[in-house]
């Protein structure tokens, strides 16, 4: 019997539509959950849950819940992981205080002050079990859920050799919009997508060898489709290409959308993921509110539902079966895209089967779309040496390289920011210890004030030279 581990499975509709999924695929339904949480008395709601479908559905499956990640993971073929480090009191951290600097964001899990912040909790934690799965269970595959996805990869990549991908449904739900922009069953659409997490580009679209972009970007110069994508269609109509999930998530990552009133009043004006301030904390807040105290999952009837778009199901059936399954992965770059640091985690395209986990080679991306993955991918670089190093000062240039930071915020401002976010989550950073960024002061400048005599640059020399000729004739 397999043994599938779920890391953080008091995540109440997350965990439980993976298991579900598992549970109504047939060379899957056999198998042995081990559901871990920080929280038992959540956790076993959604092994009640889970008995409920096993046994109205006559299946051969077992589950238990705990509170040991060891036990968990021992013996375990696969482990999935979507905990979420410091729950809703840390994310209100990584929204209200940036907000308070002036930094405006729909989600910000992934990318700027928050997301740096969610990796330097999660990092550590993220390292701790794979140093577990490699005593525990060496050959087990690692499919990781928890955001921020690219750093918590490039985190597992740079730790261990432990076989990885990190899970999105930002291609499939995606090409659900494409195909109703083009008029294209999504079944009958051929693409590539590779990029970034979240910032992914459909480079191909087509259907029976027919290029489908002039269509789409022929409807975004439209009224009415361009409201609804806004940030993801300007992004478009001036590079060429669409991204995958959402104009609320792009905007988060690019500096030309929230820098200022004027611009989100004229790209982040739609309603939840189009772009509206604070959505994502919001929702978060309104899930937590909503399942904290009621066991919602009490009152479900236990009946199997038909798998979701989520990957996880898809990959582990292929990984057992052979059955080919192609799927958008998050991955260690060693190449795959040529014109993005090989040591940056990339999103392309893999194939799954009993063999394993096989990434494939795109090439290189148009150029400014590579620039814009880049943009994002220094930080990430950062970020997660910040956390594997504890070093709180690669934490402040992390931020500070985040393109709607930089915007918005001088290198001061960002500083002090981020020396506020760590006085309020230290609880949650351990590997720093008592260390924090340095506060530095403001140098005061007296009017009046002359500089110290030095050499002066050959250019400015001449420039000075000239300019004493003009008022010299």
């Amino acid at each position: 019997m397999r043994k599938i581990a779920l890391i953080g499975a008091g995540s109440i509709v997350f965990s439980t539509t993976l298991l579900n999924d598992m549970l109504a695929t047939a060379a899957l339904s056999d198998s042995e959950f081990a559901l871990m949480g920080p929280h038992l008395p959540k956790v076993q709601r959604v092994e009640r849950y889970i008995r409920k479908i096993i046994s109205r559905n006559k299946l051969k499956a077992r589950v238990y819940s705990t509170t040991d990640r060891r036990e968990a993971v021992k013996g375990a073929d696969y482990v999935v992981t979507m905990f979420q480090v410091g729950g809703t009191d840390a994310y209100r951290v990584d929204y209200e205080i940036p907000r308070k600097y002036g930094i405006d964001v729909c989600v910000g899990q992934c990318v700027g002050p928050g997301g740096v912040f969610r990796a330097l909790r999660s990092i550590p934690v993220m390292v701790d079990l794979i140093r577990d799965m490699e005593e525990l269970c060496p050959q087990a595959y690692l499919l990781n859920y928890v955001n921020p996805m690219a750093m918590l990869c490039m985190a597992v990549g740079l730790s261990s050799r432990v076989p990885f991908v990190g899970l999105c449904h930002g291609v499939q739900t995606t090409l659900d919009l494409i195909s109703r922009y083009v008029d294209v069953p999504k079944e009958s659409i051929d693409y590539v997508a590779a990029g970034i997490n979240h910032m992914a580009w459909f480079l191909k679209l087509q259907r029976d060898g027919q290029d489908l972009y002039p269509t789409l970007r022929e409807n975004l110069e439209k009224p009415e489709y361009y409201v609804n994508e806004k940030v993801r269609g300007e992004v478009a109509r001036h590079f060429g290409y669409f991204m995958t999930e959402s104009s609320g998530h792009l905007s988060d990552y690019l500096p030309w959308f929230r820098k200022n009133e004027k611009a989100v009043e004229l790209y982040c004006d739609q309603p939840g993921l189009g772009g509206e301030s604070g959505f994502s904390y919001a929702v978060s807040c309104a899930m937590a509110e909503k399942y904290g105290n009621t066991d919602f999952l009490q009152y479900e009837s236990g009946e199997l539902e038909p798998r979701s778009v989520e990957y996880c199901s898809y990959i582990v059936e292929a990984l057992e079966t052979g059955r080919s399954f192609r799927f958008n992965g998050n991955v260690m770059n060693e190449g795959y895209i040529a014109n993005l640091p090989r040591e940056a985690c990339v999103e392309v395209p893999v194939y799954a089967d009993r063999m394993g986990l096989h990434p494939w080679a795109v090439g290189r991306l148009p150029a400014p779309l590579a620039a814009m993955n880049q943009s994002n991918i220094t930080v990430q670089q950062l970020a997660t040496e910040a956390a594997l190093r504890g070093d709180p000062e690669l934490a402040v240039a992390a931020i500070a390289m985040d393109p709607l930071a930089s915007a918005v915020l001088t290198l001061a401002e960002i500083r002090e920011m981020t020396v506020e976010m760590f006085e309020a989550q230290g609880r949650y950073l351990t590997q720093f210890g008592k260390r924090k960024p340095r506060r530095l002061p403001v140098v005061q400048v007296p009017a009046g004030t002359v500089g110290v005599d030095v050499p002066l640059d050959p250019a400015l020399a001449v420039a000075n030279r000239f300019g004493k000729l003009f008022d010299n004739p």
